[in-house]
Protein backbone atom coordinates (compact mmCIF):
# COMPACT_ATOMS: atom_id res chain seq x y z
CA UNK A 1 0.00 0.00 0.00
CA UNK A 2 2.89 2.53 0.74
CA UNK A 3 4.29 1.71 -2.55
CA UNK A 4 1.59 2.45 -4.37
CA UNK A 5 0.53 5.55 -2.55
CA UNK A 6 4.54 6.64 -2.85
CA UNK A 7 3.78 6.09 -6.77
CA UNK A 8 0.85 8.37 -6.98
CA UNK A 9 2.82 11.34 -5.16
CA UNK A 10 0.74 10.97 -1.81
CA UNK A 11 -0.54 14.40 -0.65
CA UNK A 12 -0.60 13.75 2.96
CA UNK A 13 1.86 12.21 5.08
CA UNK A 14 2.98 11.57 8.58
CA UNK A 15 6.11 10.63 10.06
CA UNK A 16 6.70 9.28 13.70
CA UNK A 17 10.10 9.57 14.83
CA UNK A 18 11.42 8.30 18.38
CA UNK A 19 13.26 10.50 21.04
CA UNK A 20 16.63 8.88 22.20
CA UNK A 21 17.82 8.46 25.73
CA UNK A 22 22.13 7.81 25.92
CA UNK A 23 23.72 5.50 28.39
CA UNK A 24 27.44 6.01 27.63
CA UNK A 25 29.84 7.70 25.55
CA UNK A 26 28.59 10.98 24.77
CA UNK A 27 30.71 13.65 23.55
CA UNK A 28 32.80 11.32 21.86
CA UNK A 29 30.83 11.88 18.45
CA UNK A 30 32.02 15.35 18.52
CA UNK A 31 33.64 15.58 15.40
CA UNK A 32 36.82 17.28 17.42
CA UNK A 33 37.41 14.04 19.48
CA UNK A 34 36.44 11.41 16.70
CA UNK A 35 39.11 12.99 14.23
CA UNK A 36 42.07 12.24 16.96
CA UNK A 37 40.29 8.64 18.09
CA UNK A 38 37.04 6.80 17.10
CA UNK A 39 34.20 8.09 19.10
CA UNK A 40 30.88 5.21 20.47
CA UNK A 41 27.74 6.04 22.10
CA UNK A 42 25.62 3.58 23.17
CA UNK A 43 22.05 4.59 23.11
CA UNK A 44 18.01 3.36 22.89
CA UNK A 45 15.01 4.66 21.91
CA UNK A 46 11.86 5.23 23.52
CA UNK A 47 8.13 5.35 22.81
CA UNK A 48 7.90 9.38 22.92
CA UNK A 49 7.70 10.82 19.68
CA UNK A 50 8.27 13.86 17.14
CA UNK A 51 5.12 13.64 14.30
CA UNK A 52 5.45 15.66 11.50
CA UNK A 53 2.75 16.12 8.88
CA UNK A 54 2.90 17.04 5.74
CA UNK A 55 0.45 18.24 2.94
CA UNK A 56 -0.30 20.12 -0.28
CA UNK A 57 -1.69 22.93 0.37
CA UNK A 58 -4.15 24.71 -2.61
CA UNK A 59 -1.63 27.85 -3.53
CA UNK A 60 1.77 27.85 -4.14
CA UNK A 61 2.57 29.82 -0.27
CA UNK A 62 4.21 27.34 2.41
CA UNK A 63 2.96 27.21 6.00
CA UNK A 64 5.13 26.04 8.88
CA UNK A 65 3.25 25.50 12.28
CA UNK A 66 5.20 24.80 15.10
CA UNK A 67 5.57 26.47 18.51
CA UNK A 68 4.49 30.00 16.40
CA UNK A 69 3.03 29.75 12.60
CA UNK A 70 4.69 30.87 9.51
CA UNK A 71 3.66 31.48 6.11
CA UNK A 72 5.51 32.85 3.81
CA UNK A 73 6.24 32.79 -0.31
CA UNK A 74 9.66 31.59 -0.58
CA UNK A 75 11.55 28.60 1.47
CA UNK A 76 14.69 30.93 2.22
CA UNK A 77 12.08 33.58 4.13
CA UNK A 78 11.35 30.64 6.52
CA UNK A 79 12.43 31.74 9.86
CA UNK A 80 12.39 27.49 10.94
CA UNK A 81 16.05 26.69 10.02
CA UNK A 82 15.77 23.37 10.31
CA UNK A 83 12.31 23.45 8.01
CA UNK A 84 14.17 25.81 5.55
CA UNK A 85 17.56 23.86 5.13
CA UNK A 86 15.30 20.14 4.97
CA UNK A 87 13.14 21.79 2.31
CA UNK A 88 15.96 22.75 0.76
CA UNK A 89 17.70 19.51 0.60
CA UNK A 90 14.42 17.73 -0.41
CA UNK A 91 14.18 20.38 -3.34
CA UNK A 92 10.37 21.09 -2.70
CA UNK A 93 9.77 24.80 -2.92
CA UNK A 94 5.68 25.64 -2.17
CA UNK A 95 2.34 24.53 -1.79
CA UNK A 96 2.70 23.13 1.39
CA UNK A 97 2.03 22.37 5.13
CA UNK A 98 4.02 21.21 7.61
CA UNK A 99 3.35 20.91 11.03
CA UNK A 100 4.68 19.37 13.99
CA UNK A 101 3.88 17.96 17.05
CA UNK A 102 5.81 16.19 19.97
CA UNK A 103 5.45 14.22 22.98
CA UNK A 104 8.23 16.53 24.91
CA UNK A 105 7.45 19.67 23.15
CA UNK A 106 10.12 21.58 24.61
CA UNK A 107 13.60 21.86 23.66
CA UNK A 108 16.65 21.38 25.69
CA UNK A 109 15.21 18.35 27.48
CA UNK A 110 18.07 15.89 26.78
CA UNK A 111 16.20 13.73 24.88
CA UNK A 112 17.67 14.54 21.21
CA UNK A 113 14.33 16.48 20.48
CA UNK A 114 15.86 18.50 17.45
CA UNK A 115 17.40 15.99 15.78
CA UNK A 116 14.45 13.77 16.06
CA UNK A 117 12.04 16.37 14.42
CA UNK A 118 14.78 17.24 11.48
CA UNK A 119 15.30 13.40 10.77
CA UNK A 120 11.45 12.87 10.63
CA UNK A 121 10.75 15.78 8.70
CA UNK A 122 13.61 14.68 5.95
CA UNK A 123 11.82 11.48 5.83
CA UNK A 124 7.91 12.95 5.12
CA UNK A 125 9.22 14.99 2.67
CA UNK A 126 11.11 12.71 1.11
CA UNK A 127 7.62 10.53 0.99
CA UNK A 128 6.13 13.37 0.18
CA UNK A 129 8.10 13.42 -3.13
CA UNK A 130 7.62 9.25 -3.84
CA UNK A 131 11.12 8.59 -2.63
CA UNK A 132 12.22 6.56 0.05
CA UNK A 133 15.30 6.94 1.93
CA UNK A 134 17.35 4.59 4.07
CA UNK A 135 17.76 5.08 7.60
CA UNK A 136 22.02 5.92 7.14
CA UNK A 137 21.02 8.45 4.48
CA UNK A 138 18.44 10.31 6.40
CA UNK A 139 20.77 10.38 9.25
CA UNK A 140 23.45 11.73 7.15
CA UNK A 141 21.45 14.07 5.58
CA UNK A 142 20.30 15.31 8.94
CA UNK A 143 24.09 15.60 10.53
CA UNK A 144 24.86 17.66 7.12
CA UNK A 145 22.07 20.12 7.81
CA UNK A 146 22.90 20.60 11.47
CA UNK A 147 26.56 20.42 11.52
CA UNK A 148 27.52 21.28 7.94
CA UNK A 149 24.87 23.92 7.14
CA UNK A 150 23.67 25.27 9.96
CA UNK A 151 27.01 25.18 12.02
CA UNK A 152 25.78 23.73 15.18
CA UNK A 153 28.58 22.45 17.43
CA UNK A 154 26.49 18.89 18.30
CA UNK A 155 27.80 15.33 17.57
CA UNK A 156 26.24 12.85 15.43
CA UNK A 157 24.36 10.20 17.72
CA UNK A 158 21.17 11.79 17.86
CA UNK A 159 20.66 11.79 14.06
CA UNK A 160 21.65 7.92 13.93
CA UNK A 161 19.33 7.35 16.94
CA UNK A 162 16.68 8.75 15.26
CA UNK A 163 16.74 6.97 12.18
CA UNK A 164 17.39 3.59 13.02
CA UNK A 165 15.63 3.16 15.71
CA UNK A 166 16.55 0.36 18.83
CA UNK A 167 19.41 -0.36 21.19
CA UNK A 168 22.12 0.70 19.21
CA UNK A 169 26.02 0.83 19.52
CA UNK A 170 26.88 3.75 17.26
CA UNK A 171 30.66 4.36 16.35
CA UNK A 172 31.95 7.36 14.76
CA UNK A 173 35.29 7.02 13.00
CA UNK A 174 38.10 9.84 11.40
CA UNK A 175 36.89 9.35 8.32
CA UNK A 176 33.07 10.59 8.96
CA UNK A 177 31.90 6.59 8.62
CA UNK A 178 29.39 6.16 10.90
CA UNK A 179 28.93 2.85 12.12
CA UNK A 180 25.46 1.91 13.78
CA UNK A 181 25.18 -1.51 14.93
CA UNK A 182 22.13 -2.80 16.71
CA UNK A 183 23.28 -4.88 19.97
CA UNK A 184 21.39 -7.89 20.27
CA UNK A 185 19.47 -8.48 23.77
CA UNK A 186 17.52 -11.09 24.47
CA UNK A 187 13.90 -9.54 25.09
CA UNK A 188 14.23 -10.72 28.93
CA UNK A 189 16.72 -8.50 29.41
CA UNK A 190 15.71 -5.13 27.71
CA UNK A 191 12.13 -6.30 30.17
CA UNK A 192 14.61 -6.22 33.43
CA UNK A 193 16.56 -3.26 32.43
CA UNK A 194 13.72 -1.21 31.27
CA UNK A 195 11.90 -1.92 34.76
CA UNK A 196 15.29 -0.76 36.57
CA UNK A 197 15.29 2.62 35.11
CA UNK A 198 13.81 6.08 36.10
CA UNK A 199 13.96 9.37 34.74
CA UNK A 200 12.47 12.66 36.03
CA UNK A 201 12.00 16.15 34.55
CA UNK A 202 14.60 18.41 36.45
CA UNK A 203 12.52 21.64 36.04
CA UNK A 204 15.11 23.00 33.30
CA UNK A 205 15.30 23.09 29.76
CA UNK A 206 18.97 24.21 28.56
CA UNK A 207 20.94 25.30 25.19
CA UNK A 208 23.60 22.40 24.40
CA UNK A 209 25.48 24.66 22.48
CA UNK A 210 27.61 26.93 25.56
CA UNK A 211 28.32 23.54 26.68
CA UNK A 212 29.52 21.13 23.35
CA UNK A 213 31.02 24.73 22.74
CA UNK A 214 33.46 24.33 25.51
CA UNK A 215 33.93 21.31 25.70
CA UNK A 216 35.00 20.98 22.27
CA UNK A 217 37.12 23.85 22.80
CA UNK A 218 38.53 21.45 25.75
CA UNK A 219 38.62 18.60 23.68
CA UNK A 220 42.54 18.12 23.83
CA UNK A 221 43.15 18.49 27.39
CA UNK A 222 40.11 16.13 28.09
CA UNK A 223 41.10 13.33 25.32
CA UNK A 224 42.12 10.27 28.09
CA UNK A 225 38.38 11.46 29.80
CA UNK A 226 36.64 11.08 26.69
CA UNK A 227 38.31 7.69 25.45
CA UNK A 228 37.24 6.29 29.09
CA UNK A 229 33.62 7.10 28.59
CA UNK A 230 34.29 5.40 24.79
CA UNK A 231 35.18 2.47 26.38
CA UNK A 232 32.55 1.77 28.56
CA UNK A 233 30.18 1.41 25.75
CA UNK A 234 32.06 -2.15 25.04
CA UNK A 235 31.68 -2.65 28.75
CA UNK A 236 28.29 -1.90 29.05
CA UNK A 237 27.32 -4.10 26.11
CA UNK A 238 29.00 -7.16 27.63
CA UNK A 239 27.27 -6.71 31.07
CA UNK A 240 23.95 -6.54 29.25
CA UNK A 241 24.38 -9.94 27.15
CA UNK A 242 25.19 -11.69 30.36
CA UNK A 243 22.32 -9.77 32.41
CA UNK A 244 24.88 -8.54 34.53
CA UNK A 245 22.40 -5.38 35.43
CA UNK A 246 23.87 -3.92 38.09
CA UNK A 247 26.70 -3.32 36.70
CA UNK A 248 25.51 -1.82 34.01
CA UNK A 249 24.07 0.56 37.06
CA UNK A 250 26.87 1.10 38.49
CA UNK A 251 28.80 2.31 35.93
CA UNK A 252 26.08 4.96 34.55
CA UNK A 253 27.48 6.39 38.14
CA UNK A 254 31.16 6.30 36.72
CA UNK A 255 29.78 7.44 33.45
CA UNK A 256 28.42 10.98 34.70
CA UNK A 257 31.46 11.00 37.24
CA UNK A 258 33.41 11.52 33.95
CA UNK A 259 31.49 13.43 32.06
CA UNK A 260 31.16 16.26 34.10
CA UNK A 261 34.54 16.82 33.95
CA UNK A 262 34.22 17.65 30.21
CA UNK A 263 32.84 21.38 30.83
CA UNK A 264 31.76 23.97 33.07
CA UNK A 265 27.33 24.38 33.42
CA UNK A 266 27.12 20.03 32.97
CA UNK A 267 25.83 19.85 36.51
CA UNK A 268 24.69 22.60 39.09
CA UNK A 269 24.24 23.17 42.90
CA UNK A 270 20.63 21.55 42.95
CA UNK A 271 21.04 18.94 40.21
CA UNK A 272 23.75 17.64 42.62
CA UNK A 273 21.29 17.81 45.66
CA UNK A 274 18.97 15.87 43.48
CA UNK A 275 21.20 12.75 42.42
CA UNK A 276 22.11 12.52 45.90
CA UNK A 277 18.78 12.21 46.84
CA UNK A 278 17.87 9.56 44.45
CA UNK A 279 21.15 7.48 45.59
CA UNK A 280 20.70 7.54 49.10
CA UNK A 281 17.10 6.22 48.32
CA UNK A 282 18.79 3.34 46.14
CA UNK A 283 19.83 4.46 42.81
CA UNK A 284 23.64 3.06 41.75
CA UNK A 285 23.81 5.07 39.16
CA UNK A 286 22.47 8.00 36.77
CA UNK A 287 23.16 11.17 34.57
CA UNK A 288 21.50 13.81 33.16
CA UNK A 289 20.36 13.10 29.46
CA UNK A 290 22.12 15.10 26.42
CA UNK A 291 24.65 17.50 26.80
CA UNK A 292 23.69 18.03 30.70
CA UNK A 293 22.66 21.61 32.07
CA UNK A 294 19.19 20.54 32.78
CA UNK A 295 16.23 18.39 30.79
CA UNK A 296 15.66 14.87 32.36
CA UNK A 297 17.56 12.91 34.82
CA UNK A 298 17.85 9.19 34.50
CA UNK A 299 18.56 6.57 37.07
CA UNK A 300 18.73 3.33 37.53
CA UNK A 301 17.99 1.28 40.51
CA UNK A 302 16.51 -1.89 41.66
CA UNK A 303 12.51 -2.12 41.07
CA UNK A 304 12.31 -2.27 45.19
CA UNK A 305 13.81 1.24 45.81
CA UNK A 306 11.84 3.11 42.93
CA UNK A 307 9.02 3.49 45.92
CA UNK A 308 11.84 5.46 47.72
CA UNK A 309 13.15 7.00 44.99
CA UNK A 310 9.74 8.17 43.99
CA UNK A 311 9.09 9.85 47.45
CA UNK A 312 12.84 11.42 47.70
CA UNK A 313 12.07 13.47 43.80
CA UNK A 314 8.43 13.78 45.30
CA UNK A 315 9.01 17.55 43.31
CA UNK A 316 10.58 16.55 40.04
CA UNK A 317 8.00 15.44 36.82
CA UNK A 318 9.00 11.53 36.16
CA UNK A 319 8.38 10.45 32.44
CA UNK A 320 7.58 7.07 32.14
CA UNK A 321 8.43 5.71 29.27
CA UNK A 322 9.50 1.51 27.59
CA UNK A 323 12.21 1.17 24.88
CA UNK A 324 11.14 1.36 21.51
CA UNK A 325 13.19 -0.76 18.61
CA UNK A 326 11.71 1.35 15.57
CA UNK A 327 13.48 4.46 13.94
CA UNK A 328 11.76 7.08 12.12
CA UNK A 329 9.11 5.34 9.64
CA UNK A 330 5.64 6.82 8.02
CA UNK A 331 2.68 5.73 9.83
CA UNK A 332 0.24 7.27 7.82
CA UNK A 333 -0.47 8.44 4.10
CA UNK A 334 -3.13 8.74 1.66
CA UNK A 335 -4.47 10.41 -1.69
CA UNK A 336 -6.57 13.05 -1.39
Amino acid sequence: MLTAVLRGNGRVIISQTPLRISFFGGGTDLRAFYSHDYGAVLSTTIDRYVYVIVKRRFDRQIRVAYTKTEIVNLVQELEHDLVREALLMAGLEGGLEIITVADIPAEGTGLGSSSSLLVGLLNALYAFKGEMHSPAELARKACEIEIERLGRPIGKQDQYAAAFGGFRLIRFMANEETECTRVDIPEVGLRALNSRLLAFFTGKTRSSATILTEQRDRTGENLQVLREMRDQCDIAVKALKTGDLDTFGCMLHEGWNLKKRLATGISSVETDEMYNRARTAGALGGKLLGAGGGGFMLLYAPPECHAAIRTALRNYSELPFTFDSRGSRICFHAER
